[in-house]
């Protein structure tokens, strides 16, 4: 498991997201899409279309990470 700070902010990408995206282009949806900066600490959530899908896009202050969970069986609730 992944142990990410305490009080981090965790921000949803409403809708689809292509899950074809790798890592520097989900960042730049975030600059574009929300106007936040990927680099500063906060947890961005993309959900595919069918819902089996999601990642997650981190930086530690290191170096970004790019979280990557399916499900066998159900979907993810998202909003």
């Amino acid at each position: 498991m992944i142990a990410f700070p305490a009080g981090v902010k965790v921000w949803i990408a409403g809708g689809v997201t292509d899950m074809r995206r790798g890592m520097n282009t989900l960042a730049l949806q975030v600059q574009e899409g929300i106007g936040r900066d990927p680099h500063a600490g906060e947890i961005f959530c993309f959900r595919g279309r069918k819902g089996d899908l999601v990642k997650i896009l981190w930086h530690d202050g290191v170096g970004m990470s790019l979280y990557l969970k399916r499900l066998e069986a159900g979907k993810f609730i998202w909003p």
